[in-house]
């Protein structure tokens, strides 16, 4: 534990002004659960990319992202953080700088926990520049603790398809060998047609793997997809990991039990002939409730348990 006496999280993610992705999905769910963030916005948009008329903004290099960490440096406030937390990059460059600051803080704080969310895409679609894989796969894997990949994110650092759970069982051990502790999958197609399966296995002191599966009900109609529901995931799970004592299981069915909350919460608010595939669904309203799930972060309701395998 850093000298702080708490669990303070130095998280660069993306930064919107309206919605809630990247750090605007993270930093409010780790600060209910009574998390310190201190956070980096590799971007500042004005809205995620996803939207009809575009969006406007800065995007942060990787010589201004040394530059503000430098400051932390020079304060000693590097000192301080317990966990690094990182989500969507965009440059090449800057995922280098990354690494440069994970060293540096672990070069004050050895026990500093990285949980890694290697966004690089969903549904087959790479929609990071391609020179960012093998960076991700030989340079900031082999430094993560945590690592929170989709299914095709999983795919694309291995080099290899899923087609069955055994896939996904070898892939975990793929992510092992390179030195990762614990990796989680929030969700994974290898469920019936109505349900999501999410996987997470861990490497413990003894050297022994733990190993848990959790199915998940679809909610909704399959043609609303919903931004930032990643960026929630590591986050929660960052802060269960740490809350559980690293009962691993445990900290799925937490992390699981808000996302499918803040889901919920969100359906709420969609108009009936949205949800009846009548109306086309916007962007704005496909922004997760987060503030409004706030009771469901601080207290989250276990509906769905694991299976230990």
């Amino acid at each position: 534990m850093a000298s702080s006496g708490f669990n303070r999280v130095l998280s660069i993610q993306s930064h919107v002004v309206h919605g809630h992705v990247g750090n605007k999905s993270a930093v409010f769910p780790l600060q209910v659960l009574g998390f310190e963030v201190d956070q980096i916005n590799s971007v500042q948009f004005s809205n995620h990319t996803g939207y009809k008329n575009g969006f406007k903004g800065q995007v942060l290099n990787e010589k201004e992202l040394a530059d503000v960490y430098g400051g932390l440096v020079d304060n000693d406030l590097h000192k301080l953080y317990t966990h690094l937390l990182t989500g969507y990059v965009g440059n090449p460059a800057f995922l280098r700088e990354i690494a440069n600051i994970l060293k540096s803080l672990r070069g004050v704080n050895e026990k500093l926990i990285y949980v890694c969310d290697p966004v690089m895409g969903d549904d087959g679609i790479m929609y990071v520049p391609k020179e960012l894989l093998p960076i991700y796969r030989d340079e900031i894997v082999p430094l993560a603790d945590i690592i929170t990949p989709n299914q095709y994110e999983v795919e694309l650092l291995t080099g290899k398809q899923i087609k069955s759970e055994t896939d996904i069982w070898d892939a975990m051990q793929w992510f092992h060998e390179k030195g990762v502790r614990t990796v989680a999958i929030s969700s994974s197609e290898l469920g019936a047609k109505d349900t999501l399966l999410a996987y997470v296995s861990n490497r413990t002191n003894a050297g022994t793997l733990e190993k848990y599966r959790l199915s998940i009900p679809k909610q909704g109609n399959n043609l609303i997809r919903f931004t930032g529901t990643g960026d929630l995931f590591a986050s929660l799970f960052l802060a269960h990991s740490t809350l559980t004592n690293y009962d691993i299981g445990a900290t799925l069915e937490r992390a699981i039990a808000t996302l499918q909350a803040v889901i919920t919460k969100t359906l709420s608010f969609i108009p009936e002939p949205v949800l009846q595939g009548k109306e086309p669904v916007t962007s704005q309203q496909r922004e997760l409730k987060l503030i409004q799930s706030k009771s469901d972060i601080e207290q989250p309701k276990i509906t769905l348990k694991c299976e230990k395998m």
